[in-house]
């Protein structure tokens, strides 16, 4: 499923993903929509993509209870994938910095809510809600700390609309403001989102879906078919003798990805694929289709 996008996050010094589901704990059946619990072996996939961390606040976070939560950062643990969004112990809920090239990294996660689950106030830390004074709290202990980049992963919008809400923007604004976060990285629409620069700040409102089990229909858009690897590079700047390097972030570059559910639910790096001259003619149509759907809302940044 992951292996044709395998070079591509190979490529990178720091990969993140997100996982939308939790895992279903040890002896529990697996389960679907409402309330999911997904089988283990994707954190196995994540970590074989080369895929560094991932986001896991989600509004599906508590789907499998608190066991869903503890099982879910456990399996990516043992697969060598850290992840921000989750956490087993109060410690583990307060962001940490980790070093990636020579520079120093924090990654917040945080959902919108938990799909109308009642949650008692004293365990949300094990999967934050999005407020935007904890938000810019946390991020500011982050820099104190050392963060030279704090890169924040929001699940947010509306579930199949490309166009960002209102609340979306007026979080962004608010949050790309505050100088202390330096990326803002959105999901949860199932369908891409804009890129946007917002008060010097870079964010992705949408990046659709890489992996799911969507198909075109009178529940899905053609678009939930649709994702994307954003890349951007973190720019060290020298600056007077004895003063630290500032980092900023570059502009982004977007790579398509469409979900191949009549293939093994295999996600395509649909440039790459297109580049193949043994496609048949349905095949090379519905990546296409996906291009020019992707490109239509991204088409200055995706990869040339």
């Amino acid at each position: 499923m992951f292996a044709d996008i395998g070079g591509v996050i190979a490529e990178s010094s720091l990969a993140i993903c997100h996982l939308e589901t939790p895992i279903a704990p040890p002896g529990e059946e697996l389960t679907t929509y409402p309330l999911y619990g997904v089988p283990r072996e994707i954190a196995e996939g994540i970590a074989s993509a080369g895929y560094d961390r991932c986001s896991t606040a989600s509004n599906h976070s508590f789907d499998r209870g608190v066991a869903g939560i503890d099982t879910t950062v456990a399996a990516l643990e043992a697969n060598g994938v850290a992840q921000s969004g989750m956490a087993r112990t109060l410690e583990e809920s307060v962001p940490t910095v980790f070093d990636v090239d020579g520079t120093g990294v924090a990654h917040l996660s945080y959902t919108y809510g938990y799909n109308g689950l009642n949650v008692s106030s004293d365990q949300r830390w094990r999967s934050p809600l999005i407020d935007v004074d904890q938000i810019l709290s946390e991020s500011t202990k982050a820099k104190q700390s050392g963060a030279e980049i704090v890169i924040l992963s929001l699940h947010w919008g509306t579930e199949y609309l490309q166009t960002p809400n209102s609340e979306q923007r007026q979080l962004a604004e608010s949050i790309a403001g505050s100088g202390v976060v330096d990326l803002i990285i959105g999901h949860h629409a199932h369908v891409i989102q804009p890129i946007e620069e917002i008060n010097g700040v870079w964010v992705v409102f949408g990046l659709g879906n890489s992996l799911s089990n969507m198909r075109e229909s009178q529940w899905y858009p053609a678009e939930s078919q649709d994702g994307m690897i954003v890349e951007f590079e973190l720019i060290k700047t020298a600056e007077a003798p004895g003063s630290p390097p500032s980092v900023s972030v570059g502009d982004p570059i977007v790579r398509p990805t469409w979900v191949d559910r009549d293939r093994g639910w295999v996600i395509r790096d649909v440039l790459t694929e297109l580049a193949r001259v043994d496609l048949s003619p349905p095949y090379r149509n519905a990546l296409n289709a996906s291009l020019e759907r992707t490109t239509s809302l991204l088409g200055k940044y995706i990869a040339s």
